[in-house]
């Protein structure tokens, strides 16, 4: 292409300015990040500097600032809210680390429709354009990321060698959390403006990446060809019962052909390798994206028939959804183009449209439109309801923690069923300390004869307690324990020492929502037959047959 349609021109300056604005962006995201205290407002002022200066770099031109400002101030404000969001949240909602990283996915697509000029062109946008800046917006990232490695190697290698002089001022500097923002803000925004200077170097980077890049399409297409040619032989059964890591390794593989195929179709004809192997191995690849997302896309869902929706299948299926458009437009556009020789054009053309329509979808997902932990939960109580799930199996671990509200809200109306049964497993995953995980589903919740328990004193009462508490938060006791009585605490809850082998957790009863303190305890051999018993020597420690174990219980 004409590199000068891309509105980047030489500016010596730009190195410098970039620097500079990176590392006092850097600075600031120290500032507004550092210390326990990370508020929704100072997450949201870290988001919008990083992403807002990241942007502007990527953007800013000597003749034309006013609208990169306008691009780097809106994906700013944009991922700012969903950093709020994300971190105003806490357990509210079920997916807002999802959300936020559809917000990046977003912006990363937007930034090389905007410097194509898609906002002025609309889809009148030269494909060429784009996907010059795609390919040369990862070269310029990757470059000026390996350039900040190494001006860090050089740091390290300066500071030892001042170290010999018994001068330590780079090293102590590099300890610092501030220094390392701001230098790395100042190297990878120096590399950034040198790189985005050399236009017609990123120009034949560009060509020689997509041509090494090339080399692997034709293993690949050939690979893809021989497996499915293997599953129409044995049917694709196998792929339903590796329903966990079919849907992952498909995508990987779709993905993978559709970035090998753009690497040879390049952004026109005339720049396209003439060699037939690689013509033949792009018409392949892109051939093949269909079949294999919509295995992944059966793969995920049976796994949703088996177990029904939850947050996190929600994006695999709205990846996976994304995913069938592409390999459903590049089928269209190779089948209409190919007696008329135009499907290359066809995909180039397919691909300008599809990353408008799913940087729309992913800024969609993103924003606070969509619950998913609401979907699900209702999704799940209605397999419940229905019976094609048992209350034994039923995951009430998954309402309590992670749905969100909507999670617990449907979980608190589970403690009120009619089902004894189903009240009382919910009743159990309420009670829940923290997530447990592989013992997450009703079945796992033990019987109280289930228990392996020695209370001391026997009390019924604190007996009663203890065993409310083991059943619900079944990752303590998993074998033989003992429950010591260490009395009342200052709010009248009745202090607890669960000591099994290895170690001893120290709670208060009825339990809230706290994490027990736990603490090594038990030496080799502990088991029924052990004495355990609390000693002052001359504080209070727990001993197992005779010998301290762990650290000193307190005063009486």
């Amino acid at each position: 292409m004409d590199v000068s349609e891309s509105n980047q021109s030489d500016w010596p300056l730009r190195p410098w300015l970039l620097a500079g604005a990176l590392g006092l962006a850097g600075l600031l995201v120290w500032l507004l990040s550092d210390g326990a205290n990370h508020s929704p407002w100072r997450m949201a002022g870290t988001a919008f500097v990083f992403f807002g200066s990241i942007a502007a770099a990527f953007t800013a031109e000597r003749d034309r600032w006013k609208e990169p400002l306008s691009f780097a101030l809106i994906a700013g404000l944009v991922m700012a809210g969903l950093a709020w969001r994300a971190t105003a949240a806490g357990d509210r909602y079920a997916d807002e680390e999802y959300g936020f990283a559809a917000g990046v996915i977003a912006t990363a697509l937007a930034l090389p429709l905007f410097q194509a000029g898609f906002h002025r062109t609309r889809f009148a946008t030269p494909y060429a354009r784009v996907h010059y800046h795609v390919w040369t917006d990862a070269i310029c990232a990757a470059g000026a990321l390996a350039f900040t490695g190494a001006a860090w190697l050089l740091l390290v290698l300066m500071s030892e060698l001042f170290h010999l002089l018994k001068i330590d001022l780079l090293r102590e500097a590099m300890g610092e959390e501030w220094f390392g923002w701001t230098y790395s803000g100042v190297a990878f925004g120096a590399a950034l403006g040198t790189l985005r200077n050399q236009v017609k170097v990123l120009g034949t980077l560009q060509a020689v990446v997509t041509l090494v890049l090339s080399i692997l399409a034709v293993p690949l297409a050939l690979g893809l060809a021989l497996f499915l040619v293997a599953m129409i032989v044995s049917g694709p059964e196998v792929l339903w019962q590796a329903t966990r890591s079919a849907t992952p390794v498909l995508l990987a593989c779709a993905a993978g052909a559709w970035v090998l195929a753009n690497a040879i179709l390049r952004d026109s004809d005339g720049e396209m390798s003439g060699n037939r192997v690689l013509r033949g191995a792009a018409f392949a690849l892109a051939l093949a994206i269909l079949p294999l997302t919509v295995f992944a896309a059966v793969s995920l869902g049976t796994r949703v028939a088996q177990h029904g929706l939850s947050p996190e299948r929600l994006w695999g299926l709205a990846a996976i959804s994304v995913a069938c458009a592409y390999g459903l437009a590049w089928f269209v556009a190779l089948v209409r183009g190919l007696k008329r020789g135009t499907w290359r054009e066809g995909l180039r053309r397919a691909n300008l449209y599809l990353a408008v329509l799913i940087s729309g979808v992913a800024l969609l997902l993103a924003l606070p439109i969509l619950d998913f932990g609401a979907i699900s939960a209702r999704n799940q109580i209605a397999r419940l309801e229905s019976g094609a799930v048992s209350p034994e199996d039923f995951d009430y671990a998954a309402l309590r923690w992670d749905f969100g509200d909507t999670g617990r809200q449907a979980l608190a109306r589970l403690q009120r069923s009619g089902n004894p049964r189903i009240a009382e497993l919910a009743e159990l995953a309420a009670k829940q300390s923290q997530r447990t995980y592989g013992f997450g589903r009703g079945r796992d919740f033990r019987s109280a004869d289930e228990l392996e328990l020695r209370v001391q004193p026997d009390d019924p009462e604190l007996r009663r307690m203890v065993v409310d508490y083991l059943r619900a938060n079944a990752y303590v006791c998993q074998e033989f324990c003992v429950a010591l009585d260490l009395g009342a605490d200052a709010k009248g809850r009745r202090e607890v020492a669960l000591v099994e082998s290895g170690r001893y957790s120290r709670v208060a009863l009825p339990a809230g929502t706290q994490e027990p303190e736990v603490a090594p305890a038990a030496p080799a051999g502990f088991g029924p037959s052990s004495r355990v018993e609390i000693r002052t020597v001359p504080e209070r420690y727990i001993f197992v047959d005779g010998r301290k174990v762990g650290p000193p219980l307190g005063s009486e």
